[in-house]
């Protein structure tokens, strides 16, 4: 059987997919979504502290540098030390190898578009779920990243020259363009076994 968490803005609770739901003030709290939550905020606050700051000293293509060496470092380094499977995926991915979703992570970026396009705020849209998988039982979590005006300089619709030049240099088949400030830029996905 698989459990199902999901998070949303107007509810701000976990519902479980079996049975009824509970009540969100009956919904007890998961340890797994709030240590997850722990690690994307480590993830989130490091990457865009970085990005800032390479941007501040070389413009937006020096910042394509930190994506693509420092992005997959910290998540490799949070990835070891938390015993989580640490990554960001993206139905327009950018890095083929590092980015592309599974079949569950599709399903669920999907997901949120849907719940985007019902008027849900994308800033505190997550997903749960326990799945069997060949390993066994695994806790999977989901949490969407919005497009933020920093975002823009290298996956908005309006992309100087000289950063296409150098997208184009590290990531030949980049999909991750054309975004406006609060789409779904894709998500951080979570997951450890049980």
């Amino acid at each position: 059987m698989k459990t199902a968490i999901l998070i949303t803005a107007s509810a701000a609770s976990l519902l479980f997919a079996f049975g009824a739901p509970k009540a969100a003030d009956e919904a007890p709290a998961n340890p797994n979504v709030a240590e997850a939550k722990g690690i994307i905020k480590q993830f989130g606050g490091q990457l865009v502290s970085e990005l800032k700051a390479a941007i501040k000293s070389g413009g937006p293509e020096h910042a394509i540098g930190v994506c693509h060496k420092r992005a997959p470092a910290i998540a490799k380094g949070l990835s070891k030390s938390s015993g989580w499977d640490v990554s960001r995926v993206s139905l327009k991915v950018r890095n083929k190898e590092l980015g592309t979703p599974d079949a569950w992570e599709t399903a669920v970026l999907e997901k949120f578009e849907s719940r985007k396009a019902a008027g849900e705020d994308v800033e505190t849209m997550a997903y749960a779920e326990v799945v069997e998988g060949p390993e066994g039982k695994q806790f999977r979590f989901m949490k969407a990243v919005p497009t933020q005006e920093i975002c823009l300089a290298c996956h908005g619709t309006e992309v100087t020259e000289e950063v296409a030049a150098k997208l184009d240099e590290h990531y030949p088949e980049d999909q991750a363009r054309g975004f406006s400030a609060g789409d779904i830029r894709g998500a951080f996905s979570l997951s450890k076994p049980l």
